[in-house]
């Protein structure tokens, strides 16, 4: 389901479910720069969602919102570019949830101002959940925080470095106006992750000089283009495939990664430096492998690894060292096991703390945090951290891609952008890449492709 790559699939059994409000209060919020009064849901008050993009993500986030307690949900307005795929997460919902889904014919919406219609739908005490690919996160964000509306946001967040200064841009705003602001980093809700990573920054493996992050396994499978299909619709269709639509295997699956990587050393990277390949055509216009090193201020590395082939090794795991000893940050994807080490060598005999119990279930706290600050009027807001490590997850596929060494300055300041004006784009576009005549579309070439 999430993003539909296979080591997501059992990450979207354990998410999301849904949302409601009752009795929106009447304060417009303002569209001007400084915040505005803001009217707070009552424990008992009702809290609607309107989900913008209703693929695996989407459903499941409504799902996880819908588990949390302290008042109703309920999902209200739905918007896709597709009508079908819109009738099969409405479908799914209404099989476990019919109850909270409250979503008649006239607050569906198809097509790309879709998203705006669903936002008009809101008040100052809802929640619209942007969850289609990120081409047109910052596009999105930008809209519902100018009709000061409340967000969720999967990852990722831009596709390139335009895109995040925008993002950037309007999490200034939505601080500015007191908007409540959720990303899908759910692994900073991980109390295992949360319990790991203050022992390693109250020093309990020294001075943090390495770092490892891994997410190793199955392709998404790209098919070649039917003679008869609509390029551009062809390419939304399979997002995964297309890093102009999704960001990218390395920036769209392995940020999660960089960020919970950067958490623990308590910085982001300054420089990115990578390697990479396509080894299969099934890769759409990617790598279907990423090596990267990202250097941070003092001197500390860490090393990122991303390949999606079959047949291969495969793990999903999180690593760090220090002068002191190591971290296991995350085991596996099902069950994270963080523990510490008195050395390097991670062995029974040399471990010195363990979570030891199961993790609580992050996507449902990161939904619980969120509503509560809702209806408390509690501040509430991840926008801007997520910008940031999208970032530095771009960093290192631009670094990959380009077959430069990338400074953090460089990244931020590129005016590289896979698509010039993406708030206009309609069914009559022209895609933005263009497969080759044998029907494969090209990847990138290292020392002649540029990203930034």
């Amino acid at each position: 389901m999430k993003g539909s790559d296979p080591a997501a699939c059992s990450e979207a059994e354990t998410r999301r479910r849904f949302l409601r409000r009752a009795g929106v209060c009447g304060v417009a919020t303002t569209l001007a720069g400084l915040a505005a009064p803001r009217c707070h849901a009552g424990e008992s008050s009702l809290i609607r969602l309107a989900l913008v993009g209703c693929g695996g993500r989407g459903t499941g986030a409504v799902a996880d919102a819908f588990a949390a307690r302290g008042g109703p949900v309920k999902l209200y307005a739905m918007a896709d570019l597709f009508e079908d795929r819109l009738q099969g997460s409405l479908n799914r919902l209404n099989q476990v949830h019919a109850d909270k889904v409250d979503v008649p014919p006239e607050r569906r919406f198809v097509g790309f101002d879709a998203y705006r219609k669903a936002i008009d739908c809101l008040g100052p005490t809802d929640v619209v959940l942007l969850t289609t690919h990120a081409a047109f996160r910052p596009l999105h964000f930008e809209y519902a925080v100018s009709r000061g509306v409340n967000v969720f946001a999967e990852k990722s967040f831009a596709t390139d470095a335009p895109a995040v200064r925008r993002w950037l841009k309007m999490a200034e705003l939505s601080e500015k106006k007191g908007l409540k602001v959720g990303v899908g980093f759910m692994w900073r809700h991980s109390k295992a992750r949360q319990e790991t990573i203050k022992r390693i920054h109250d020093g309990m493996i020294g001075q943090v000089h390495t770092l490892r992050i891994y997410r190793v396994h199955g392709p998404v499978h790209c098919p070649r283009r039917p003679p008869e299909a609509n390029e551009l619709v062809f390419q939304l269709r399979h997002p995964n495939s297309f890093t102009w639509v999704s960001s990218g295997f390395f920036v769209d699956w392995h940020c999660h990664n960089v960020d919970v990587a950067c958490w623990a050393k308590g910085a982001w990277p300054v420089a990115a430096q990578g390697m990479g390949g396509r080894c299969y055509a099934e890769a759409g216009n990617q790598f279907d492998h990423y090596t990267v090193e990202y250097t941070f201020a003092d001197g500390a590395k860490l090393f990122a690894f991303s390949r999606h082939m079959r047949g291969c090794w495969q793990t999903y795991s999180d690593y760090a060292h220090g002068s002191k000893g190591s971290a296991v940050i995350m085991d596996s994807l099902g069950d994270p096991r963080p523990r510490i080490y008195k050395s390097q060598n991670m062995v029974p005999e040399e471990m010195v703390w363990e979570f030891g119990r199961q993790d609580p279930n992050p996507y449902r706290l990161e939904w619980q945090l969120l509503l509560d600050a809702i209806r408390q009027d509690k501040p509430h807001n991840e926008a801007r951290r997520a910008g940031e490590a999208d970032l530095a997850a771009l960093m290192g596929r631009m670094a990959t891609h380009s077959g430069q060494y990338i400074t953090w300055d460089e990244a931020m300041e590129s005016d590289f952008q896979f698509v010039q004006d993406i708030d206009s784009m309609n069914f009559d576009t022209p895609a933005p890449i263009h497969e080759g005549p044998d029907g494969i579309y090209p990847c990138p070439q290292p020392g002649i492709t540029k990203e930034h």
